[in-house]
């Protein structure tokens, strides 16, 4: 059925008009059905104006659907020739959409914002750092850190023997039977 010969109004006398012809089947509300109503507020001729003016609207939403059809598909066979695929599009409008982003001004507030709070955490744990350091440093010069290292030195020397540079050291299987599993 040729929808461009077709009168689409069902009230319209032309109707079913084309290349098929359908029996005409009484529509109500139909023009010339004794049980017309008028839509209040409008006379008989107004409301044939209205219907023809959308008979007239809705043709030209159908040619321009038509036609954009036409156009889709030119411009899909043009891609097809020029080589651009739909994930090169999508590459592309991505790449476009980031550089759109990072050249907004919410992005540049965001990434100063972000870098400011980037450099006050460095120097608040470079602080952090500083201080455990000088506890630390503190801590080895009190007098219990210091009998803590003369207790491990004797330990060695106990356990290694010797001098302390090296001369005289034996190994511990010289001087006494060690464990078959040592704890350490």
């Amino acid at each position: 059925m040729d929808s461009a010969n077709q009168d689409i109004n069902l009230n319209s006398p032309n109707k079913g008009l084309g290349s098929d012809t359908m029996t005409d089947v009484p529509v109500e509300g139909a023009a010339g059905n004794p049980s017309t109503t008028l839509p209040p507020g409008l006379s008989e001729e107004e409301t044939e104006e209205l219907k023809t003016e959308l008979n007239k609207v809705e043709e030209e939403i159908h040619t321009l659907r038509q036609v954009l059809s036409a156009k889709e598909k030119h411009a899909y066979e043009l891609k097809r020739k020029l080589g651009l695929t739909p994930l090169n599009e999508l590459k592309q409008n991505l790449t476009k959409g980031w550089q759109d982003v990072q050249t907004s001004t919410a992005y540049k507030k965001t990434q100063e914002t972000l870098s400011q709070a980037g450099q006050k955490t460095s120097a608040a744990l470079s602080t952090v750092g500083t201080a455990i350091s000088r506890k630390i440093g503190d801590m080895r010069n009190s007098p219990t850190f210091k009998s803590f290292e003369d207790k491990v030195g004797n330990l060695k020397l106990k356990v290694v023997g010797g001098t302390g540079n090296g001369e005289g050291a034996r190994s511990p299987s010289e001087t006494s039977p060690v464990q078959d599993k040592a704890p350490f």
